[in-house]
């Protein structure tokens, strides 16, 4: 049997994240159930020691709290060795500056991966990429361990932080208010309303019946939902 052929299915949106237990920098952890009630980034770097990496480590490690405040916990992951993670990790915080970071110290765990089981699970090792690095994934799972978001960087390519954010508060946006957000939404724009399931509310929605609801047509309808009650239903406390 071939390597391609005895590889795990990549998980998929709408799955149930792959569980796996991990020595990380702050500890073990049994994944996604030490998570539940959390939302959870998981996100995969190709190494320990590379520039694009420890700029992306520092803006996360930067970003945390935000992510915090949105009932968000991120966990890193490599194929490196635990030792390597934590020199790498007091390298960072000890010598590097990146932009207006510095003196960073990165205090969400990092998992060792050097049997690639978990990077396996998750589809983070892309042969046409490269067979000993992990590609940089990031997973957006739900606080009952569902996948919500995937999204994949070549190695070369650093992530963008401001998506990784939207994307949060647009998920727990959607879900809270029932609702689809359009391209490049933002706190505080028009969010789409679902397609109504019958000829009437449709009628009704498209002749102004529903307050607040604006249609171009009976399948595109939006209403504003403020930035303030956007936060005050999703920021957590």
């Amino acid at each position: 049997m071939s390597d391609e052929a005895a590889a795990p299915a990549m998980p998929r949106i709408g799955d149930a994240a792959p569980a796996f237990t991990a020595v990380t920098t702050q500890g073990m952890i049994n994944f996604p159930a030490d998570y539940e009630g959390k939302w959870v980034i998981l996100f995969s770097h190709p190494a320990d020691f590379t520039p694009v990496c420890t700029s992306e480590f520092m803006t996360f490690a930067t970003m945390q709290d935000e992510f915090l405040a949105y009932n968000t916990e991120l966990v890193g992951l490599s194929v490196d060795g635990l030792y390597s993670h934590i020199a790498w990790l007091r390298t960072i915080k000890e010598k590097i500056r990146f932009r207006d970071m510095e003196n960073v110290e990165v205090t969400f765990p990092l998992i060792e991966d050097i049997t690639m089981n978990v990077a396996r699970k998750y589809g983070m090792i892309m042969p046409g990429e490269a067979t000993t690095k992990a590609v940089r994934a990031v997973f957006f799972i739900d606080p009952k361990g569902i996948i919500r978001t995937i999204i994949y960087y070549p190695l070369s390519v650093g992530r963008n932080f401001d998506e990784l954010l939207r994307v949060v508060k647009a998920l727990q946006t959607a879900d809270a208010f029932e609702v689809a957000l359009p391209a490049d939404w933002r706190p505080g724009e028009r969010v789409i309303v679902p397609t109504a399931g019958s000829c009437g509310v449709a009628k009704d929605r498209m002749e102004g019946a529903v307050e607040g609801i604006e249609c171009e047509d009976w399948f595109f309808c939006t209403r504003p939902i403020s930035a303030e009650e956007v936060e005050a239903t999703i920021r957590k406390g």
